[in-house]
């Protein structure tokens, strides 16, 4: 058995189970590169040692084991390194996109537990699982227009892939679903009660299993039923949000006279106008890419969220106003949807290197 208990993640293997314990609790484990590279590391070591038939992956809480998965990046390191000039800025997103990627093609089974807030980079190290296990706890999001940036990791392959134009509502929005919505929506596989994972957990490392498939099939019997969806359904969502445009949808919402409507309008208002025109093409982009193709894709895009008009990111606007700052206040340009020029969308697009140069031209 290794153990890494002065690292923010635990990386153990406990009997046929390699365990990963994401362990930065106070900052909801929002992932740094060294994290990155730890779970980069434990997985590669993992993928042909015939001893570790499958992994499972959870992330400690305030109050000890699960509660919290992952909140995502780490967002003022991304604020930092991109007002510095620091390449690290670089490196994260090229190794963290490597690792997703690796997380979905692994080959052997790949189960997380999302209890609690799972965001951003925490749907990126999730939801190429092969069992996404969900809780009473679990808040789930990309809320990444919120700070100027859009739905990464792979989020334009996942969401895509979502019922309807659900992907397009919570790529835009940023809205937060809870468990049964996670499943309905296909971005979870189960539902477990949250006092019932460490009983689990424990009993992976405690019992000897034939296969890898075995593990996954021992851990989905303990799975039960999740209860009633909250959030809205796909017949409230794709009228709007299957519309050509950001603009179109906005305007929409705010003509319409329901509740819900006015209340997605006014959210959709807060938001960066230009990510909303980026995030919409990157969605429907992705409908047609393959992973790897889509994880380029976002390379290109987020290259270009934090370099493509220097000194005025929106990137580094919405994580001042967010996180650094915390006036809540991000002077957004253009102010609104409807001024955004469609050139300016498009040159997200554009890749910045030539392909055989590309930073994830490995990836298939």
């Amino acid at each position: 058995m290794t153990d890494k208990n002065k690292s923010d993640i635990v990386v153990e293997v406990r009997g046929q189970v390699g365990c990963i314990t994401l362990n930065r609790p106070k900052a909801l484990n929002a992932l740094s590169l060294a994290m990155v590279r730890d779970l980069m590391a434990a997985l590669l070591a993992w993928q042909h040692d015939d001893k570790v038939l499958a992994v499972a992956i959870r992330g400690n809480g305030r109050e000890g084991a699960f509660g919290a998965f992952c909140a995502g990046g780490d967002i003022r390191f991304l604020h930092a390194a991109g007002t510095s000039g620091n390449p690290q800025l670089e490196d994260f997103f090229t190794e963290e996109y490597a690792l997703n990627h690796l997380i979905h093609t692994f080959g052997k089974p790949y189960i997380a537990f999302m209890d609690g807030i799972v965001m951003g980079g925490g749907m990126g190290i999730s939801q190429g699982g092969s069992l996404r296990i969900v809780t009473e706890r679990t808040k789930m999001a990309m809320p990444e227009t919120i700070i100027g940036l859009f739905p990464d990791v792979g989020g334009g392959w996942f969401l895509s892939r979502c019922p309807g134009r659900v992907g397009e509502w919570l790529a835009l929005t940023g809205e937060t679903i809870a468990a049964a919505d996670a499943i309905a929506f296909k971005l979870a596989d189960g539902y477990l009660p949250s006092d019932q994972q460490a009983a689990v957990w424990d009993a992976l490392g405690g019992q000897q299993f034939a296969s890898g498939q075995v593990v996954q099939d021992f851990v989905a019997s303990k799975l039960v039923a999740a209860g009633a969806t909250s959030a809205p359904t796909e017949a409230q969502i794709d009228p709007y949000f299957a519309l050509p445009n950001a603009t179109a949808i906005v305007q929409a919402l705010e003509a319409a006279s329901g509740e819900w409507e006015r209340a997605t309008a006014a959210m959709l208002r807060k938001r960066s106008p230009l990510m909303l025109h980026v995030v919409l093409e990157q969605i429907r982009r992705a409908r047609d890419m393959s992973l790897a193709e889509d994880l380029r894709m976002e390379r290109d895009m987020v290259r270009h969220c934090f370099y493509l008009r220097p000194g005025a990111s929106e990137t580094i606007e919405g994580i001042r106003a967010l996180a650094v700052d915390k006036d809540h206040a991000p002077k957004w340009n253009p102010a609104r949807v409807e001024d955004v020029p469609a050139e300016l969308v498009q040159a997200f697009f554009d890749s910045p290197w030539p392909a055989w140069a590309h930073p994830l031209v490995a990836l298939n």
